[in-house]
């Protein structure tokens, strides 16, 4: 049997450019001479559609789109993802084939943790499908469902499925995708049985799908990998007789069939037969990335999906000659263009000489637009406005931080003005302790480096260069002691703990959720972390205002982590 896994970058809501990348999948499949196409979890809808699906109206245009889907699929059959209302709201696998909805599955584990909320809007399924082509018996399933080492994937191979499909909208975070890899192969394994997994691709938001779409076989060998971070149509031969000898060879399948629980009989969906005299395809195999690539292509498909699904041509950013705005400015070159980066350079009489030259010579060596607008100025004009109010009180972060919010102010004039998306530059480790500043660089419509801890900011600076094999961003940036250069000679290092020290707490505060106790008894250093703990509990006032940015981490700000703002615990 010829499967062909379309891995697809789909839009959120666009009912009508969802079914032609579909149909384009389809017709491209037939051509492959493929039996059977697979498609992305809800890849009707986008995934997630959050509470689209609680509209009527959406969920109906969304099944009248599949029923024009599937007139298409002719002389191949489909698996396609699509909300289904049928007395309940079901997260669905459609059977096409023939012209026809042949049949639907309904997705048994709902995900409600993390970046999911499935419970919110979908109800479980409880029934099996079981697809005949021919010869050979085929599983389909949806995401969550593979990830359980039991049923459903468990039942459909007891009931005879030669194949197990997954479709799925799996979001990335570094290193997941060998966990995939890992996963699928026990369930390869443990069931005797082909995996089919294909993966969504793009960016939706702060999420980032990465495709990375496998076909594994009953060894659990990965004998297909599509691209990660690129649309793609992954083709290759599958044969279940290899999965029928070490069945009948395997004693303890049939102890397992004696001894399970009652599960609800299949649904036998014919969809064709397989096609013949066609030579073999092997499937290709991509290579598996390091983890730096991973996070640069992440990080540029995240913004490229958010600027293009979101109607934006170009981005503005401002520039300091430091290193969160040179690797901001070289990765937004590298996703977009450099022609459509806009790089502001906003002097005030803190800033050096040397950051000034810095922040042009990025400019000018990715070959983005520059523009260099003082603001010292303005920021006179402020603190002569303040003087009265401020009489006695000495000078501080209210004063820095006017600096600060002038940037903001006049990045989001640019971006009124010209319609570009204001990309801010902040980093992880300056969210998690509030060392930002609100209405300032906080200002902007996506957050790139959000999920970026400072020490991940240095080495994929690093990482650009030897990549390039030219210097995109000068060394003299990557070497300098960090500083917001908001008052004489200031260093971050003046106000938190070294980076190298902080970015070890903060993973394990933020991310691990370990207690200000375990932490202090777990090695790391007392003082940093009551300092780091201090500081992340008290700024989530300040990571509630934030731009989204793309998630990078197991654990990122926003929709994964969630505590409140007014909240008096502190361990």
């Amino acid at each position: 049997m010829r499967l062909a896994l379309a891995q697809i970058d789909t839009v959120v809501g666009d009912i009508d450019g969802n079914r032609e990348r579909i149909l384009a999948g389809i017709r491209a499949a037939r051509d492959e001479r493929a039996d059977l196409a697979l498609f992305p979890e809800l890849a009707v809808t986008g995934y997630p559609p959050e509470d689209l699906l609680l509209r009527t109206g959406f969920l109906r245009a969304a099944w009248e789109s599949l029923e024009l889907i599937a007139r298409e699929a002719q002389g191949i059959a489909c698996l396609v993802g699509v909300p289904h209302l049928d007395r309940d709201l079901f997260n669905a696998c459609a059977v096409l084939a023939d012209g026809e909805i042949k049949g639907v599955y309904h997705k048994r584990f709902l995900p409600n943790y993390g970046v999911f909320d499935e419970d919110r809007y979908f109800q479980s399924g409880r029934e099996l499908v079981l697809l005949r082509l021919g010869d050979t018996l085929v599983g389909p399933t949806v995401c969550e469902d593979i990830w359980q080492p039991g049923p459903p994937a468990t039942d459909l191979a007891l009931a005879g499925a030669h194949v197990v499909c997954n479709i799925s909208a799996s979001p990335f975070h570094v290193g997941k995708g060998r966990e995939r890899e890992e996963m699928l192969a026990v369930r390869a394994r443990d069931n005797t049985c082909w995996i089919a997994f294909v993966n969504a691709v793009g960016g939706q938001d702060e999420l980032v799908f990465d495709g990375h779409s496998l076909v594994l076989d009953q060894d659990g060998e990965v004998v297909a990998r599509a691209p990660a971070f690129e649309e793609a149509l992954l083709v290759v031969d599958v044969d279940p007789a290899a999965v029928v000898a070490n069945r009948l060879r395997d004693a303890r399948r049939r102890a397992l069939a004696r001894e399970r629980m009652p599960s609800p009989d299949p649904q036998v969906i014919d969809v064709g037969g397989t096609a013949t005299d066609r030579p073999p395809r092997h499937g290709s195999l991509a290579p598996l990335l390091p983890e730096l690539e991973e996070m640069k292509l992440a990080l540029e498909l995240g913004l490229r999906d958010y600027v293009a699904k979101n109607g934006f041509s170009d981005v503005v950013l401002g520039i300091s000659g430091g290193i969160d705005s040179a690797l901001t400015a070289a990765l937004c070159a590298e996703a977009l263009g450099p022609d459509r980066v806009v790089c502001v350079s906003m002097p005030s009489s803190f800033s050096s000489q040397e950051t000034r030259d810095d922040a042009r010579t990025v400019a000018e060596t990715l070959g983005a637009r520059y523009m260099e607008i003082p603001i010292d100025r303005v920021v006179h004009a402020y603190t002569e406005s303040l003087a009265e109010a401020f009489t006695g009180l000495p000078a501080g972060p209210a004063e820095e931080n006017v600096q600060a919010r002038v940037r903001g102010t006049v990045l989001m004039a640019l971006s009124n003005k010209f319609g570009w998306l204001l990309v801010a530059t902040g980093n992880k480790s300056e969210y998690s302790v509030g060392y930002a500043t609100l209405y300032g660089d906080m200002a902007g419509g996506f957050a790139l480096l959000k999920d970026v801890y400072k020490t991940d900011v240095f080495r994929l600076a690093r990482h650009l260069n030897e990549r390039a094999g030219r210097e995109l961003i000068p060394v003299s940036v990557i070497e300098r002691a960090p500083s917001a250069e908001l008052r004489p000679n200031q260093k971050d290092e003046d106000s938190l703990p070294p980076y190298a020290k902080l970015d070890r707490v903060l993973e394990a505060y933020v991310e691990l959720d370990l207690t200000r106790e375990e932490l202090s008894s777990n090695g790391f250093d007392p003082d940093v972390v009551d300092r780091a703990v201090e500081l992340t509990d008290r700024a989530e006032y300040k990571r509630r205002q934030a731009p989204p940015g793309v998630k990078l981490r197991p654990k990122a700000f926003g929709r994964d982590r969630r505590l409140p703002i007014t909240n008096r615990w502190s361990g």
